[in-house]
């Protein structure tokens, strides 16, 4: 199936339940409250409001929708869920609706205020819901009788991913899978072999990914073989595959194994998604406007520090370098320069505190983090956020990633101007201390939220008072 005619579908249903929804609410303001009101019949004219309304509340919807991330894995939907997240996104909706367009209104009781919130929540959730279930209930039958599926490799083809398949196999509606083939893991597992074709070992998953179109990773890895288990997630690691992994009895027992379908195969799958959908979209409209109302209120600093930084010594006022962002795409990061310039003459160098190549005004700078204050623009473009890990020079990625290859987590994430890392640690003079950081920036990965990204900030400007930024 094609997923942008899928994603369409579920577009044109949800502009056509706001719709209806809207001139429900407005015939029944019409027809039934105001009648109420005077006493007497009142004759049905659609004027101005109810076209600007007709025009702008499904696009709001629509908005809403996109925001909390409800077009996204449009095949991969379940109906209870699907029913409860929009349960709770009309209520939110329709909240929003009421306190912005409604509540101004003159209506003669409290009563018919609550009766037009009423009618525009069961008629929107009414509709919505049921559209939405016709056409998830259809995509999962589509699922179930085989007519399409994701494609599938299975990481190892000893004893446990045999069991696996054979359950799989055995199982009355089709989960999904089309399996593409297998690769090994010690070189001896190949019992899958007779079920599926062998693709090589573990190690050419990346280019298998790419060549097959592969949807979705199952890990069959015996426990012998479960030092390896680090290795593939790290290679998966900015793939847009679903990775699972068999439980042992174990993880049932830790609470890991969640099961998303009654007839399913107990699966444990690595989530991907670090916050929900909505949390990003907040952070990010956060990280917009803070950056857009620094950079008005903190003219007169960027003015004094430029000044400054061009009469401590001969060169530009900004520093721009390539740096790795999110995806591991490379962009350029701003700051005020606070070295002598051709500082890096030689070749990529780390600064320490007793650096002689920084500036007088440029330890200033750094301590206080002042040197940071132009990647708002960063910012504002897109390429960094408020919050996140800080971003490397691929010189010392891969330096960084010989010695731990769990640097390209750090890569699922908008780069930060601060960051839980820089707040902790400080900056690294050396290799080794770029180690050290980088824990702190996975656990801020693994803890991320819009809560954890207020207390940094908070920090930070603790620091940018005190002076006191290593």
């Amino acid at each position: 199936m094609n997923k942008r005619s899928q994603v369409l579908k579920y577009l044109i249903a949800d502009w056509f339940s706001a719709s209806i929804a809207w001139i429900i609410l407005f015939v029944f303001r019409k027809k039934v409250l105001e009648s109420d009101k005077f006493g007497i019949p009142v004759q049905l004219e659609f004027d101005q409001n109810f076209f600007l309304g007709l025009l702008f509340i499904p696009i709001f919807w629509l908005l809403l929708y996109a925001m909390v991330g409800q077009y996204n894995q449009i095949f991969r939907r379940h109906r209870l869920k699907e029913i409860g997240q929009t349960l709770w996104i009309s209520i939110i909706g329709v909240l929003i609706i009421f306190f912005v367009l409604i509540l101004d209104d003159q209506i003669t009781t409290y009563k018919n205020y609550y009766q037009s919130l009423l009618v525009l929540f069961a008629s929107h959730f009414g509709l919505t819901v049921a559209f939405r279930l016709l056409l998830t209930t259809r995509t999962v039958k589509r699922i179930h009788r085989g007519e399409f599926g994701f494609n599938t490799i299975v990481v190892g083809g000893s004893d446990r991913a045999m069991q696996m398949y054979e359950e799989i196999k055995a199982l009355k509606k089709n989960p999904g899978y089309n399996f593409v083939g297998f690769v090994r893991v010690n070189g001896k597992d190949d019992l899958l072999s007779s079920y599926m074709p062998c693709l090589g070992k573990y190690t050419d998953l990346p280019p298998l990914i790419a060549r097959k179109n592969i949807e979705e990773v199952l890990l069959a890895i015996e426990s012998s073989d479960y030092k390896e288990v680090g290795t593939i997630l790290n290679m998966l690691e900015g793939e847009a595959v679903a990775v699972k992994i068999i439980p042992d009895i174990h993880d049932i027992l830790r609470g890991s194994v969640k099961m998303t379908s009654i007839f399913g195969t107990p699966l444990i799958q690595i989530n991907k998604e670090i916050m929900p959908a909505w949390q990003f979209s907040l952070k990010r409209m956060m990280d917009i406007v803070l950056s857009f109302v620094a950079v008005i209120l903190l003219l007169p600093i960027y003015i004094t520090i430029g000044i400054l930084v061009r009469l401590s010594s001969p060169g530009p006022v900004f520093f721009v370098q390539e740096r790795v962002g999110l995806h591991g795409r490379p962009f350029n990061i701003i700051k005020f320069r606070t070295m002598y310039y051709d500082a890096e003459k030689d070749g990529p160098q780390l600064s320490s505190t007793s650096d002689s190549r920084i500036t007088k005004i440029g330890k200033v700078l750094r301590k206080t983090r002042m040197d940071e204050l132009p990647q708002f623009f960063n910012v504002i473009k897109g390429e960094m956020a408020l919050v996140g890990p800080r971003p490397e020079r691929q010189y010392y990625i891969d330096r960084i990633m010989a010695k731990a290859p769990h640097y390209r987590h750090l890569h699922k994430v908008r780069p930060g101007i601060t960051s839980w890392g820089q707040v902790k640690y400080g900056y690294a003079e050396n290799v080794d201390q770029m180690i050290q950081r980088l824990k702190y920036d996975l656990l801020y990965i693994e803890n991320m939220s819009l809560a954890v990204d207020i207390k940094i900030l908070f920090y930070t400007i603790l620091i940018v008072l005190k002076g006191s930024g290593k």
